[in-house]
């Protein structure tokens, strides 16, 4: 049984990736979530069961947290008196380390700390594990499980998580906003609003599937594209004038920074 701990817009695109790969049934799964509203959707999207967290928490033997950061001391205080060293905590809640979660549950609890993304909704997250001091390989194995079949998973170190989610947790942000910044610019130069988005979204799966398969440096792929004295070579030149690359690495480093707030309350 795998227990849902908040399941906001992260923990229900995981109950959905979940039950969609077939790795569990909903029967399988049992949720808790504040509102009766809801509890009601979650019940009638998917057909899992729906409880208080103390509950969920003694029926199942993986605990997936997904709550706010700032709602997690709460949460482990509800949990704490039923949370024993035969379960599992998985976290994805952006800040919060397992030496913190692992203090607040008492004992030796095995806590996996993750920072997954939304594309987990078309089987496509990206998704960074670290284990806490009492995580043994098999609680890592485990949590690879339930995360391989909604996209690829990597193996990182805890120190690096904030980076992590600064850089992949937050990263589809970065790339809507660029689509639309493509777009407004398709739109500047005289392009009906339909047919620019579609160019740029073929524009942008394109790239990003020839990123993956062809197995080659960004760098290389872009020079690929930059002729002597061509169009591309213009606009990179604009780009760079611009700052725009010093201007993603603040972006970057500033959620980074973020991340670290939200985890020390």
């Amino acid at each position: 049984m795998i227990a849902i701990l908040g399941a906001g817009k992260m923990g229900e695109a995981l109950t959905s990736g979940l039950l969609r790969s077939g790795v569990v049934g909903p029967g399988e799964i049992v949720a808790a979530v504040r509102r009766p509203e809801r509890a009601k959707q979650l019940r009638d999207g998917y057909g899992v069961d729906v409880t208080t967290a103390a509950q969920a928490a003694e029926r199942a033997q993986t605990l997936v947290i997904s709550v706010k950061p700032q709602d997690m001391s709460a949460l482990l205080a509800e949990i704490g008196p039923v949370v024993t060293p035969a379960k599992l905590v998985i976290s994805v809640a952006a800040g919060i380390t397992t030496a913190f979660i692992g203090d607040q549950l008492g004992g030796a609890v095995p806590v996996v700390r993750v920072m997954s993304n939304t594309p987990v909704l078309v089987d496509e997250a990206m998704s960074v594990i670290s284990p806490g001091r009492h995580s043994t390989e098999q609680h890592l194995r485990r949590a690879e499980e339930l995360l391989q079949p909604v996209g690829k998973v990597l193996r990182i170190p805890e120190a690096l998580q904030d980076a992590a989610t600064a850089l992949s947790g937050s990263g589809p942000a970065y790339v809507y906003f660029l689509v639309e910044t493509m777009v407004d610019a398709g739109i500047l130069l005289g392009m009906p609003r339909n047919d620019a988005l579609e160019m740029v979204k073929q524009a942008v799966y394109g790239a990003a599937k020839m990123l993956r398969d062809s197995g080659e440096h960004p760098v290389l792929l872009r020079e690929a594209v930059t002729s002597p004295g061509g169009t591309t070579i213009s606009a990179i030149r604009e780009l760079e004038r611009h700052g725009v690359r010093a201007a993603v690495l603040s972006a970057i480093e500033a959620a980074r920074d973020r991340g670290r707030e939200l985890g020390s309350g």
